[in-house]
């Protein structure tokens, strides 16, 4: 690849999650034109008295931005912890939660709101605190004989997976059937209504330093994916390495899962897609996937609001993308040989 077009390419991974959130920006029941969108954007950004309307200066400005900016973060992360996880464990059908982060987190947020009745900051804290919890158990699971092969980390995360979604199902069980549980269930299925600037603030230190670590751990991520032997045979230390990837992807996906819900599929089929566009190597392929990831969720976010009077879950809407694209992964790659 030559160095023009590797240039043009990372310009364009860089433009297009901006362009996305851009146009998010208009996207609605309440219409708005470009005019009235740059100008609210101009002056509240050079803190000017703006001419525009205060509704739409707080549904552009207040409602729609984190609401994409959060979207762009959230796709971005299960996006690019999906392809690093894939090339970790040489397996192209695993996802950002194969370590059993979302299940993790999906406990955490439920019993935050079995205790506190409603969902809240605790809520966050706990499905972050939860998610990592159950990484953390996967792979001392993992570790069982002492080393940690690959195979071992995902039983462990197959077995902890299993394990908190059985705890989610028991606290639905004793969970108030007329509060308490509608949150439950809706949290669950994912959303980003209520994206403000504090869950940017909050999610937003994990999900960077999840991201950058990935990003600087890229190339090594090629020689993790030759395997083990191949790996040490070359010098590479096999426990640091995997532990700074895993680290990373938890972060990033932990912190994702924790401000949006469990949001299936990102992490299994933006990968993909983008392993198609730009090949197997992953110093391209994991910024191709957080670039493309963010802007899938967002166009997906868009689509939730528009496609029904009522707000459609995002869980839901990738679900329906990502079912058929399973389907069709599983025949070309014979059950999972890759």
């Amino acid at each position: 690849m030559g160095i023009t077009k590797k240039r043009i390419i990372y310009l364009l991974l860089i433009i297009s999650p901006l362009l996305c959130i851009f146009v998010s920006l208009f996207i609605g029941r309440y219409p708005l034109s470009i005019d009235e969108v740059i100008r609210i954007l101009w002056c509240k950004t050079a803190q000017l008295p703006c001419e525009v309307l205060d509704i739409k200066q707080t549904i552009v400005w207040d409602i729609r931005l984190p609401r994409a900016i959060l979207g762009a973060l959230v796709g971005g992360c299960l996006a690019i912890s999906g392809a690093a996880f894939q090339g970790l464990f040489r397996n192209p059908l695993v996802s950002s939660g194969i370590l059993g982060v979302s299940s993790g987190a999906g406990f955490g947020a439920a019993l935050a709101i079995v205790m506190f009745s409603s969902v809240s900051s605790a809520t966050y804290i706990f499905a972050f605190a939860f998610g990592t919890l159950a990484v953390f158990l996967s792979y001392i699971i993992g570790r069982v004989y002492d080393t940690t092969p690959t195979i071992m980390l995902v039983l462990g995360g197959v077995i902890v997976s299993s394990v908190f979604s059985a705890l989610i199902s028991l606290l639905k069980y004793v969970a108030d059937p007329y509060q308490q549980l509608p949150a439950i269930v809706f949290w669950l299925m994912g959303s980003l209504a209520t994206a403000r600037y504090s869950d940017i603030v909050a999610a937003g230190l994990p999900m960077l330093v999840g991201i950058a670590g990935l990003l600087a751990i890229r190339w090594r991520i090629n020689v993790l994916s030759m395997g083990d032997k191949e790996a040490h045979t070359l010098g590479v230390n096999l426990a640091v390495d995997k532990g700074l990837v895993i680290i990373s992807a938890t972060l990033a996906t932990a912190a994702a899962v924790s401000v949006s819900g469990i949001i299936g599929w990102v992490g299994l089929v933006i990968p993909h897609i983008c392993r198609m566009l730009v090949g197997n190597d992953n110093r391209v392929l994991i910024p191709a996937s957080l670039s493309m990831g963010a802007c899938f969720l967002i166009l997906v976010d868009d689509l939730g609001r528009i496609i029904t009077g009522s707000e459609m879950p995002l869980g839901i809407l990738t679900a329906l993308v990502g079912g058929p694209f399973f389907v069709w992964l599983l025949k070309k790659t014979k059950g999972g040989n890759w």
